[in-house]
């Protein structure tokens, strides 16, 4: 039997506390709702039913760097469909929590609808257990979507997460990375994933050192998307004429906050002016500091 409510229809399950998981939940309620629970209607390789190749946005590249209070992610705004800009401002980077942050590279669509899902398996556990998840188990709970998409992934619907927060316990920013089959792995001092990823990461490789303040850790990761964007045509630089820049946020003890596009606006210029005067970028020192 079911329970109406403002006109909606719920079923006796929907009522039912259960377990703390809004992932499970919603395979009692909904299963059709969950990343990758309907792509029966693709064959192999992507294609649809008529055997067309289906052109799906995707977003492109995510970087990562741990800094002396946190963590900071940051992506660019470009989605490509096929060899098409698809969109230009795409957000690719999001809060998960109060002490999170999640960011996606692979098919846009799938990729925003596992992280609402994401967004609401938290929330939905600080509701029912009246605290908040470890930040192992948030990265943990995040494995288990990315799993859950495996056939989509198998079939060419692949999006991949790139997580990041603040762990109280350790009093340090964590940087999390997965595969396709949900494999979770911890990266230390910093990581990128997407199409530009290789470029990005060798940037950061060159740039970051630990401990570093917040500011030098996002010139770092602007500096790393610049050069991602150098080299590969999928993943967009700062568009200074139409004030897109990239998406940045930090999450410190204090909580996640998002740069506001004046701010990114500021670092972008100044990399920009940079890059004009030397287009290779900044250089490692040879020796270490004495």
């Amino acid at each position: 039997m079911g329970f109406d409510y403002f006109g909606e229809r719920f079923t006796a399950a929907c009522m039912r506390t259960g377990s703390s998981s809004f992932a499970d939940f919603l395979t009692a309620c909904a299963p059709e709702l969950l990343p990758g629970a309907s792509p029966a209607r693709l064959s192999a390789g992507g294609l649809d039913a008529s055997g067309q190749g289906l052109v799906l946005p995707h977003g492109t590249t995510i970087v990562a760097a741990d800094f002396a209070g946190g963590v900071i992610m940051a992506g660019d705004r470009r989605s490509t469909a096929g060899n098409m800009i698809a969109k230009r401002d795409i957000e690719k980077v999001f809060r998960s929590d109060d002490y999170s942050c999640v960011g996606i590279a692979g098919v846009a669509g799938i990729g925003l609808e596992l992280v609402r899902l994401f967004q609401l398996e938290l929330e939905h556990y600080e509701k029912l257990e009246g605290r908040t998840l470890s930040l192992e188990g948030k990265a943990n709970r995040l494995a288990a979507f990315v799993r859950g998409n495996l056939g989509g992934a198998m079939q060419g619907l692949v999006v991949v997460p790139l997580f990041a927060g603040y762990d109280d316990e350790a009093q340090r920013g964590r940087i999390f990375s997965y595969d396709v089959a949900g494999g979770r792995y911890e990266e230390l001092r910093f990581h990128a994933i997407g199409s530009g990823s290789v470029f990005a990461r060798g940037s950061l490789k060159k740039l970051h050192t630990d401990d570093m303040p917040a500011e030098d850790a996002i010139t770092v990761c602007m500096q790393a998307l610049y050069d991602a964007a150098d080299d590969d045509s999928a993943t967009g630089g700062p568009d200074l004429t139409r004030r897109i820049y990239p998406v940045v946020a930090t999450v410190t003890a204090d909580g996640f906050s998002r740069l506001t596009d004046e701010e990114v606006g500021t670092y972008a210029q100044a990399v920009v002016d940079e890059r004009m005067r030397s287009p290779a970028g900044p250089t490692a020192p040879l020796r270490p500091a004495t």
